[in-house]
């Protein structure tokens, strides 16, 4: 090991993924307090800051999932300092892609993409652990939202059932206090389970620059750097990605969002018991879905949760490839450089997205507007059978009249 260039090398990876912690942040803040800032039950600067204050200490509560993604996923024997930096890349780009899109992705999916990407690109099938791939992540990110749906309607139904005959005013005031208590629940767990990520290739890189032994535990400086680190993004508001989990999925009442974070909570919970690397967007994203379809006549927009899906089905992949690309990069280039180079390319890239963000900012201010997604032919018809109005399915007479034009 190089006396200067590796320590340098090893405090620009334990920086990048600190950096992706931040990111994790900002861009799952909604699955704790989207549907709280959409029911109005917390103002949104106060939800962000109640969230980032319980995320932090979330970190500290559990090591089970920190433990998977450094030891379960890819062989600790064949990673290097440049395989984790790669990895890093791949999840924190496709992180900031979904973000610029207010698509509500898996952070969780994207860094173990990148890192089995740049795995595969430095040492072939061998260097990945595949059946705790599947075990840990694959199967847990199929089951959860099915999982999360299911908890979500059961609970709303439930709510709604006995809560019929009390007066709507009544019931608003009474579920947005809890929904303070419910969202803080997830909050925590979001903390115990996504926190500990990071932490996990912080520890991978440790071992791969021999600064700690193989079998070693997470040193608490890791945890603490990674629980400011995602409690700092989360301060911030991924406020595009609240907008679509919000706004975009279901119009929610109080009683809904507090069904959907209590579902959340419980699932989230319970994964990181077992170790599993769950993706808690997923969890947050089924069990709002779930609020809707436990709602009698509620509005579910499905054009909506179908790209979400879509986004889920390729993360893993396309993060991969991202990984992949950047350990190629690094290869291409050589030597300690390539490392350098990839780095600057991630800090080029990330200013750049931001800057486009600019174009169409989303804040505070901004989050609870009215949500105006473009009516195409599958949202109306989805639309139309989840309300069981058909009356949807007809064509205005001005609509009509213009389409004839246009044929003519």
């Amino acid at each position: 090991m190089e006396p200067v260039t590796e320590p340098l090398l090893l405090a620009v990876v334990v920086l990048t993924a600190l950096a992706f912690d931040f990111t994790n942040g900002f861009h799952d803040t909604g699955n704790a307090m989207a549907t709280s800032i959409a029911t109005r039950a917390l103002k949104p600067k106060q939800a962000v800051l109640l969230s980032a204050s319980l995320n932090l200490v979330g970190a500290f509560l559990s090591l089970t999932v920190a433990a998977t993604i450094a030891k379960g996923i890819v062989d600790a024997g064949i990673i290097t300092l440049d395989v984790v930096l790669a990895g890093l890349v791949g999840g924190i780009v496709w992180n900031l892609v979904t973000w610029l899109f207010g698509i509500p992705s898996s952070s969780s999916h994207a860094l173990i993409g990148g890192v089995v990407g740049a795995a595969l690109a430095a040492a072939g099938t061998s260097g990945v652990l595949w059946s705790g791939l599947a075990a840990k992540v694959l199967i847990p990110a199929l089951i959860a939202p099915l999982v999360a749906i299911f908890v979500g309607s059961v609970g709303t139904r439930l709510v709604m059932h006995f809560t019929r005959d009390v007066p709507e005013d009544q019931n608003d005031r009474m579920f947005r206090w809890g929904q303070i208590g419910s969202a803080s629940l997830v909050s925590l767990a979001h903390g115990t389970n996504d926190a500990q990520k990071s932490m996990g290739i912080i520890l991978l890189a440790l071992i791969a620059a021999d600064a700690v032994p193989e079998d070693s535990g997470v040193p608490f400086w890791v945890i603490l750097s990674c629980a400011l680190a995602m409690a700092l993004g989360t301060y911030l508001g991924g406020w595009r990605v609240i907008r679509t989990l919000g706004k975009g999925l279901v119009e929610l009442e109080s009683r809904q969002g507090m069904a959907a974070e209590t579902s959340s909570a419980a699932v989230i919970l319970l994964s990181s018991h077992f170790g599993y690397s769950l993706s808690t967007t997923h969890v947050a994203t089924g069990s709002i879905l779930g609020s809707g379809v436990g709602k009698k006549g509620a509005s579910v927009r499905w054009s909506v949760a179908g790209r979400m899906f879509m986004a889920w089905l390729i993360t893993v992949p396309a993060a991969g490839l991202v990984g992949a690309a950047a350990y190629g990069l690094d290869v291409l280039v050589g030597g300690t450089a390539g490392s350098y180079v990839v780095f600057a390319v991630l800090v080029a890239v990330s200013l750049g997205i931001w800057l486009y963000s600019r174009r169409e900012p989303v804040g505070h201010h901004n989050v609870n507007d009215e949500w105006e997604p473009e009516a195409d032919n599958e949202s109306i018809v989805a639309e139309s059978v989840v309300d069981h109005d058909m009356e949807l399915l007809t064509v205005p007479a001005d609509r009509e009249h213009d389409a004839r034009g246009e044929q003519r």
